[in-house]
């Protein structure tokens, strides 16, 4: 979501998180609302970084663990570690998806001229998820792309349990 500064210049508004010692960030306009950390029900045969779902008004939504999506070791739960709920865009539709965070941080506003294009890691890094790169103080803050971190595979992993939960019980 874009504002525009006293200049006239566009504001660009970002939800951001810590995970571990690192500050991300998300487009405010794909975040729908912060949760404190609540129960989580496991689901079988679902990769690791899929936590299982949480109940959200009577609507089951999955958690996904940034930390283990990210490659980093899993975090120690606090009373700062938090759910994100955001809105992914699958192509078809949109979902709702949890990201369990060690926690939230601030609403960052940044001009559009601060922000930098992902860095270019290699072959050997996947950056696809990194929208760009914000500038706060003297440190950057990786602003990610929701819609490449949570994918419609990812979304498909979860399809199965639907499916055969149904069929379990026609048996």
């Amino acid at each position: 979501m874009a504002m525009k500064d006293e200049n006239g210049g566009l504001l660009n508004q970002f939800l951001t998180f810590m995970l571990g010692e690192e500050v991300f960030a998300l487009d405010i306009a794909s975040v729908r609302e912060v949760l404190e950390i609540t129960d989580i029900t496991k689901v079988p045969r679902m990769p690791d970084f899929m936590q299982g779902v949480i109940n959200l008004r009577g609507h089951a939504v999955p958690v996904v663990d940034m930390r283990i999506k990210f490659g980093m070791a899993e975090g120690e739960r606090t009373v700062d570690t938090c759910i994100i709920i955001t809105e992914v865009d699958t192509g078809e539709e949109a979902t709702l998806m949890g990201a369990l965070v060690d926690s939230v941080r601030e609403v960052l506003e940044l001009p559009g001229e601060t922000l930098e294009s992902p860095p270019k890691m290699g072959l050997a890094v996947d950056s696809s998820f990194i929208k760009g790169m914000g500038k706060q103080n003297d440190s950057f803050v990786m602003i990610l792309d929701i819609d490449r971190i949570l994918s419609a595979r990812d979304l498909e992993a979860i399809a199965p349990m639907d499916k055969s939960a149904g069929m379990d019980n026609a048996a």
